[in-house]
């Protein structure tokens, strides 16, 4: 297997130490939380470490059996793997409710990070009804993240983010959206996701060269593409991460991408260019932090003139993550991804013919049907956590309910003392108004008397 000669290291640049948050020691208190959008706007954006650097699973426990039959094959490694805490029913319950699936999966969180995610939760309880959907620590970091630890900025962000995720009934689009002219749409707009990548992230590819708008839009929407594009992020959400973390043994919260542009940028009209800023806006604003690293391969010299233009209106941290190729860019991404999950258009060996190609197979672990199985347990549990109130959930919700209340009482007594403060000021200036009054009257008095 072809050895990668670094993990990540293109993009691992140390927290800086500017202001705003996003210092070293990263401060978070209540003062810092209101940071001015004058320093923000100033300040250069931080370049953070990969997103799941810190979050590895624990190392697995395996008995005799299990360590000699996970050699023979890599399907028995994983088995064995399924034997930690991880089976279903009855190995369920032996973790306990205070250890659930999903808690193992998280692994270990930089407590630098975890610290301002409980902060960041703590503000967000004082300005909304945080739905417990949306209160795990992966999702409060992404969107800090992206706002580079601006906590004023983030939860603008990320209120904005429960909004249109309501009024774009997200959570309902899996069971109200059927996107029959899928393949159609596929054979026009060649897109898909196949394979991991050496770190277990899944691999998404487009063949944006090849894309037909015209035959695109005789086929869908531009509204019902942009709904698709939707579902296939929340897909990646809620299946092929949690499905690449199982399979990898860590945990795995974004996506390596591979932009193909051979044949050139002909093809963008302006519908074209409609559908793209939709779903790059989209992605920057609702689902931030799950792109890992970007290829942009066979880029001829038209392509590197437009990208000139277009890298001035990306940020550094954008930047880091993306990576112009030529027509030799194929030792290039085996630093990063196995041939085995390249298809041969790429260079690699995967044809997948028994699906009619590489990107209609949607290819990953998230086919497994076993791995499947855990991942649909770890949803059903968080969902019956989330929306049942039964007895055996309390130990969860009890703590976020009383922080809630505990935060909006100490809301309330800030705004008290502050109304105080005003009211003896009142006092004083009253107290000084009835001695000048006094002064006044007695020199009437006076001059009364001449």
């Amino acid at each position: 297997m072809y050895k990668s000669k670094d993990k990540d290291s293109t993009i691992v640049i140390t927290r800086s130490s500017g202001n705003g948050g996003g210092n070293g020691s990263r401060e978070t208190s209540s003062s810092n939380w209101q940071t001015s959008r004058e320093k923000s706007t100033k300040r250069t954006k931080t370049i953070h470490p990969p997103i799941e650097c810190h979050w590895q699973l624990p190392p697995i426990k395996e008995d005799k059996k299990s360590s000699l039959s996970s050699s023979s094959s890599s399907s028995s490694s994983f088995k064995s793997m399924l034997s930690y805490p991880l089976k279903l029913g009855g190995a369920m319950k032996k973790i306990g409710r205070t250890k659930s699936m999903q808690q193992v999966l998280e692994g270990n969180h930089d407590p630098k990070d975890e610290h301002l995610v409980q902060s960041f939760r703590e503000m967000l309880f004082l300005e909304v009804q945080l739905p417990p959907k949306h209160n795990d620590y992966h999702t409060l970091l992404r969107f800090l993240r992206m706002r580079d630890f601006n906590f004023a900025e983030a939860k603008e962000m990320f209120l904005n983010y429960l909004k249109w995720r309501e009024e774009y009934r997200v959570d309902a689009i899996h069971k109200e959206f059927k996107f029959e002219e899928h393949e159609r749409v596929k054979k026009c707009y060649p897109h898909g996701f196949h394979g991991v990548d050496r770190n277990g992230r899944p691999i998404y590819i487009e063949r944006i060269g090849m894309i037909d708008v015209n035959q695109l839009l005789q086929v869908t929407t531009v509204e019902r593409f942009v709904r698709y594009h939707v579902s296939e992020q929340e897909k990646t959400l809620k299946l092929r991460y949690p499905s690449c973390s199982i399979a990898a043994k860590t945990h795995v919260a974004s996506t390596t991408t591979i932009l193909d542009v051979q044949g050139g940028l002909a093809n963008f009209s302006k519908p074209a260019r409609y559908i793209f800023m939709e779903i790059q806006k989209i992605d920057s604003c609702y689902y931030p932090e799950t792109m890992h690293r970007l290829f942009i391969v066979n880029a001829g010299s038209g392509f590197r003139m437009l990208w000139k233009v277009v890298k001035a209106f990306l940020d550094a941290r954008t930047l880091a993550k993306i990576k112009v190729l030529g027509y030799n860019y194929l030792n290039e991404l085996l630093e990063v991804i196995d041939l085995s999950c390249l298809p041969t258009f790429l260079g690699g060996n995967c044809t997948c013919d028994d699906y009619g190609g590489c990107l209609l197979s949607d290819k990953g672990p998230w086919n497994d049907p076993d791995i499947a199985e855990i991942v649909q347990a770890i949803t059903t549990t968080t969902d019956e956590e989330n929306n049942n109130g039964e007895e055996d959930h309390i130990e969860t919700t009890a703590p976020q309910s009383a922080l809630a209340r505990n935060m909006k009482i100490r809301g309330l007594e800030t705004a008290l003392a502050d109304t105080k403060k005003k009211i003896e000021a009142l006092e004083d200036l009253l107290d000084q108004t009835k001695i000048a009054l006094k002064g006044l009257t007695l020199h009437i008095e006076d001059l009364k008397s001449f």
